[in-house]
């Protein structure tokens, strides 16, 4: 099989020659491998980790730059408005969100301030990228499209926009709106201009803490189903499965989710209550597949070699049977990851995780 084939039999719940692979890291973690491998960009360090999934979206912005950094305090401002701060740690750094600009603004205030403009977007490169990548499984969106609670967060706090849900404040639902309307038609357009080169849509939503949900059912369906419901059913008009990344304990949601449509799950903390892998397979195999399940945070930042081979096997052998996982970090690898172990997950998933052993 290639890539595309393995990763839409896989979330089809059937089983390909091998389990599918997907990467993501912090640039630290991909410098050390760029390093290692002697090459010279992520696209070849793709290829050299035998990962079957790429993404593609807008090339360009052609509309002027809509907020002002802050450069006296450290802050790069993007089309959003949304603001961010480098912060650095033992290991590394990321940039951080910082200010929440619209934290208490009213209504009115929301309604004006500028966003993104589609029009402005520029997708002359899908085609020519999926076309290139044709024997990849090619997504639009990410991981972060589409979610209400982290992306409102953002700019407006996750204490307001937790409020916010929960009364109904008319200000934080116009922003989730907004921002709705805008991640529906930029994947429309995407998905448009990619002529039928587009496997299937990703899309996300932070649900959960370590040890229980972080909304009730009740108030998902209220507030935050009917917008997920958008982008699925975008999904849905083209023919395309869907995957929804979810962090923490979330498996709360995944009956609602198969409701709605949704195909895969993703990120899979197996830290998090009720988000084992035995508890997944046994529970929704068959009904989802999953993608994820590596903990960013277990053996592979914290153990040797050995214990992370011994920890991805495992993995393996429970999500394994009967197809429908693809192997994947629960999270972008961290820069606490030394590189022997993540090396030693790549090469795990390639061997041990062939059906054919």
């Amino acid at each position: 099989m290639n890539s595309k084939e393995r990763v839409l039999t896989t979330f089809a719940n059937r089983v390909p020659d091998r389990v599918p692979i997907n990467y993501e890291a912090n640039p630290g973690i991909n410098e050390r491998l760029i390093k290692h491998f002697k090459i010279k960009d992520r696209e070849e360090l793709l290829k050299a980790l035998g990962t079957d999934f790429r993404g593609v979206g807008a090339t360009t912005y052609s509309g002027p730059k809509l907020h002002k950094d802050i450069p006296e305090k450290g802050i790069k401002v993007d089309n959003m408005g949304i603001h961010k701060r480098w912060v650095e740690h033992e290991s590394g750094g990321y940039w951080d969100f910082c200010d929440f600009p619209l934290q208490n603004a009213t209504e009115e205030e929301v309604a004006n301030w500028p966003m993104v403009d589609t029009a402005k977007l520029g997708f002359d490169g899908v085609y020519d990228y999926c076309k290139k990548n044709k024997e990849y499984a090619i997504y639009a969106g990410g991981g972060g499209m589409g979610d209400i609670i982290n992306g409102n967060g953002m700019l407006r706090g996750m204490e307001q926009t937790l409020v916010d849900i929960m009364t109904d404040e008319p200000a934080g639902l116009l922003l989730a709106k907004r921002r709705t309307d805008i991640n529906v038609e930029t994947l429309i357009k995407t998905i448009e201009a990619a002529k039928g080169g587009i496997d299937f849509v990703w899309m996300g939503e932070d649900l959960g803490t370590q040890i229980a949900p972080m909304i009730s059912l009740e108030l998902y369906r209220k507030a935050i189903r009917p917008l997920h419901q958008r982008i699925i059913d975008v999904a849905k008009r083209f023919n395309l499965p869907i995957m929804i990344h979810t962090c923490g304990s979330s498996s709360w949601a995944y009956e609602d989710f198969i409701e709605m449509g949704i195909n895969v799950v993703d990120t899979l903390q197996p830290e998090a209550a009720k988000m084992s892998p035995a508890y997944l397979k046994k529970t929704f195999g068959g009904r989802l597949a999953f993608h994820g399940s590596i903990s960013t945070a277990g053996p592979v930042a914290f153990g040797t070699v050995e214990d992370t081979i011994k920890y991805c096997k495992n993995t393996l052998d429970i999500m394994m049977p009967g197809g429908g996982y693809c192997f994947a970090p629960t999270h972008a690898l961290q820069d606490n990851s030394p590189t022997e172990n993540v090396l030693a997950i790549y090469e795990t998933a390639r061997t041990y995780g062939s059906y054919k052993k």
